[in-house]
């Protein structure tokens, strides 16, 4: 039998170059050898502000994001999180064996709640309990995200640990899988790539929409004038050259920014042609799926199916382990 592989992505609307090279190109290579169940975690989205008229469409948003970038539901299985119940469920049967200081040492809770400080709730507390729900609903083995994600992976294998040592074993304890592109920085260079932060290029952005956010990308701050010369490992602009072009174009690039060969700007539009060249095929995918909610929300129905039924033998079997099936 195939291993089982879970992962999912907030929806955001349209996906952007870090959700593509940090999870969903990881995803893409294990359609044909892994059991893959991908989820659009809206009950995670509702952790933060939002507004709840824009959800449905940045469901749909994301599921055609999914499809467009290679995720093909023909070879796995997508949908949404909250229309399977039990992912609700098991997150409060986990509740009662994880201690709360686990969940206040998790790095993105403190970052969440100095964002988010008038907002800090039970949800943003309890999110990386959620998110081990998601993944232990299925005994899912392996688990595609992003570097920033570890931590709660391993708050997952030790939510297993803690349900199997007081009741039986019966989840696995699931493994992370760190993709190439493992924390993509956004186009500031500071902080990770966000649609909140406005420092992103999305999946379905044109040649020109590329250039245009690229060419003023923070570089090497010790280049100021086009006859300095630069340090490519500390550039963010080459760390997107390692994920988009090819190995004898890093070594030009790398070479010329060292010599002041070449300036901040051709590096830019060299890497930028390559982004437009990978993301072609998405972007055609997914002006072809305009139009097709039906297919769309087919595929999502479908793939709630699948998981509720796997769900609901899950929770039959934690309950039994409980004490809590008559």
């Amino acid at each position: 039998m195939k291993k089982r592989v879970f992962s999912g992505i907030q929806p955001s609307g349209i996906l952007h170059v870090g959700n593509y090279l940090g999870a969903i190109r990881n995803w893409v290579e294990l359609l044909d050898t892994h059991d893959c169940i991908f989820c659009i975690v809206d009950l995670h989205a509702i952790t933060v502000p939002y507004e709840p008229a824009e959800m449905p469409g940045r469901i749909l948003d994301a599921a055609a994001g999914y499809i467009a970038c290679g995720v093909d539901p023909a070879r796995c299985t997508i949908f949404v999180q909250s229309d399977v119940h039990e992912h609700t469920e098991l997150a409060w049967y986990f509740n009662t064996v994880i201690p709360v200081a686990y969940l206040e040492r998790m790095t993105q809770y403190k970052e969440k709640s100095a964002q988010f400080s008038e907002h800090v709730t039970m949800g943003l507390l309890d999110y990386p309990v959620l998110q081990a729900a998601d993944i232990l609903l299925y005994k899912a083995e392996i688990v595609p995200v992003g570097e920033d994600q570890v931590q709660h992976i391993e708050l997952a294998r030790d939510v297993a640990r803690k349900f199997n040592n007081r009741y039986g074993g019966i989840f696995p304890e699931p493994a992370a899988r760190v993709g190439s592109g493992a924390r993509i920085l956004g186009l500031d260079g500071q902080a990770k790539m966000s649609k909140t932060l406005d420092n992103y290029i999305a999946v379905t952005e044109t040649p020109e929409e590329i250039w245009r956010k690229l060419s003023t990308a923070v570089t090497d701050p010790a280049r100021k004038r086009r006859t300095d010369r630069g340090n490519p490992d500390v550039c963010n602009i080459f760390s997107l050259h390692r994920l988009f072009s090819s190995a004898g174009e890093q070594a030009r690039v790398a070479e010329g920014c060292r010599t002041a060969g070449i300036g901040c700007l051709d590096c830019k539009r060299i890497l930028a042609d390559n982004i437009a060249r990978e993301l072609a095929p998405v972007r055609e995918r997914h002006a072809a799926l305009k139009g097709k909610r039906d297919f769309i929300e087919g595929v999502l129905r479908e793939g709630a199916c699948r998981c509720g039924e796997i769900a609901r033998g899950t929770i039959r079997e934690a309950k039994a382990a409980m004490g809590l099936l008559r």
